[in-house]
């Protein structure tokens, strides 16, 4: 039951009937509608460009990903020089995600637009652009499932959730995950209770797009095989919608890609099989950290939702909508068997999550609209609780994204942008990144044919065998001298100041002096204090 069959707060059918009656004299007193809910093409317009000025106010450093298996591949394929990550060299990643970025870098080369600025700016304003489409297909959800009301808090959520600022403009292949996954749940539950051809035709591309997210990640398809289990014992015909649906749909998506890789690879390379055999059959992704089990629910997801919990949870209670709350469920729970574990791994029912917590502020809203007329005075005179929930989650949300957004590890973005100015004007020669592995964007973001180094750690599938970060974190001082008298020194050296202060006898043993210094973290958080990050430069004149 969900709301299209049961009301909010249950109200009399006479006072339904007077509601109505006075909405519509008020309606047209106002006259024609202007607001951004007028049309699903004001809602668009209104979220294209909330997610181009979310894209501006990302400026901070998340997740290794969001560069290292998108830009940086996207950026070799236009320009000819980037670096691929083991994964790559393995086959586990498939190029159809980077060719987004490739076709827009082949846009701005022709245009003459990849300077610094661009080059850090636009791919998140691209991104940007297609999670609006995102917050238009969760409103599009939300009212085919409750009703329009709920949709339109279910968006309020959508834009206001901290985490949903802080990480959709990003260009990890989880947040294009996100954005099929609500378009995807969106054409799949509306084909329910339309006509046969609207319904065929909704189905269709509910499978194209599924087989699309799971193409882009592997593991998307635990919510399609939930999503296909629960509709599959009530769709007729069921033979029928296998082998000529969804089999023939998965099959063309799957060897589009597998001929993409093939081209790109230079040899049939199943990236999707890959992925599964190195993530859930061996475990390979333990390799970079593991967490207790219960993790998502009782750390994980909770503070990506945050202050929308409650609300949330009341949501799921009350709508019993169990299907999409039971997608919820299966995804936390499925993800919660493995090791290695994420935020962003479960990125994609974070919007799911929030529609309910949009059916909470919808019975708020629609509770008080129901008081009796002698108590609206007084509701206009004091908060009511929709009020006070939605100031609430706003100054406990805003503030949060604006800090994670603008402030915390932003050095690392903040280093490349210098970097790249300075290379651009001549300035710098070789670079040395002596920090953990992947620690800031790489060649996409210096766009200079330079040579570089980093530290590296690729898997060695030998327990015991440190990798060259662990070594280096381990002993830096050691770890160092033994570079220096092995290598062409740098011209230029990026590190944190945590294992600054070990090296700074070496660094002047060797005539290195600083040149410019960057603000990163106040607190730290998986290691010791990043508070900033230095740049070295060696000193020649000397």
């Amino acid at each position: 039951m969900n709301l299209r069959q049961q009301s909010l707060s249950k109200p009399s059918r006479k006072e339904k009937h007077d509601f109505n009656l006075e909405q519509q004299q008020e309606d047209r007193k106002a006259g024609p509608s202007y607001t951004v809910f007028s049309s699903e093409k004001s809602i668009f317009a209104f979220c294209l460009l909330f997610r181009a000025l979310n894209s501006f106010l990302v400026q901070t450093y998340f997740n290794p990903d969001e560069h290292w298996q998108a830009l940086e591949v996207a950026h070799h394929m236009v320009f000819g020089y980037g670096h691929f990550t083991w994964e790559w060299k393995k086959g586990i990643r498939s190029y159809i995600h980077p060719l987004i970025f490739a076709l827009l870098y082949k846009i701005m080369a022709v245009l003459g637009l990849d300077t610094p600025w661009f080059m850090m700016k636009t791919p998140r304003l691209l991104q940007s652009m297609i999670s609006s489409i995102g917050d238009l297909y969760l409103y599009k959800l939300s009212k085919i499932t409750f009703n329009n009301r709920v949709a339109k808090f279910a968006l309020f959520s959508q834009l206001s959730n901290w985490f949903m600022f802080f990480c959709m403009p990003r260009t990890s292949s989880n947040s294009l995950e996100t954005v099929l996954t609500v378009a995807g749940l969106y054409y799949w539950i509306s084909f329910l209770g339309v006509s046969k051809h609207v319904s065929s035709v909704s189905r269709k591309k509910a499978l194209f797009i599924s087989a699309l997210a799971c193409t882009i990640r592997p593991t998307s398809a635990i919510i399609w095989i939930y999503v296909g289990i629960c509709d599959l014992l009530g769709i007729q015909r069921k033979y029928k919608f296998l082998f000529l649906e969804v089999l023939p749909i998965g099959i063309l998506v799957f060897a589009l890609n597998c001929l993409l890789d093939w081209w790109m690879y230079g040899s049939w390379t199943f990236a999707a099989i890959n992925f599964l055999k190195f993530n859930f059959f061996s475990s390979g992704g333990d390799y970079y950290g593991t967490h207790v089990w219960h993790w998502y629910f009782t750390q994980g997801f909770p503070v990506m939702i945050f202050t929308f919990l409650p609300y949330t949870l009341f949501g799921i209670l009350k709508s019993n909508e169990w299907r999409l709350s039971g997608l919820l469920a299966w995804v936390l729970g499925l993800y919660s068997m493995l090791g290695h574990k994420e935020f962003r791994f479960v990125l994609p029912v974070l919007p799911i999550a929030l529609m309910f917590s949009g059916y909470s502020l919808a019975e708020l809203s629609q509770s008080m609209h129901f008081r009796p007329r002698k108590w609206r005075f007084l509701c206009m005179r004091f908060p009511s609780r929709m009020h006070l929930s939605i100031l609430f989650l706003i100054v406990t949300n805003v503030p949060m994204a604006l800090y994670m957004s603008l402030v915390h590890q932003r050095g690392s973005e903040d280093v490349m942008y210098y970097l790249s100015k300075e290379a651009k004007d001549g300035k710098i020669k070789s670079i040395l990144f002596l920090m953990p592995c992947h620690s800031t964007p790489y060649y996409s973001s210096l766009h200079h044919n330079l040579p570089m180094r980093f530290l590296d750690c690729s898997p060695s599938g030998i327990k015991g065998v440190l990798d060259e970060s662990d070594q280096f974190m381990t002993n830096p001082t050691g770890f160092v001298s033994e570079m220096f008298h092995h290598i062409s020194l740098p011209s230029h050296i990026v590190l944190f100041d945590s294992q600054e202060r070990d090296l700074l006898e070496i660094l002047s043993l060797f005539s290195f002096v600083e040149e410019k210094r960057f603000f990163h973290a106040h607190f730290k958080v998986d290691r010791d204090l990043q508070g900033s990050i230095a740049v070295y430069a060696l000193n020649t004149s000397g």
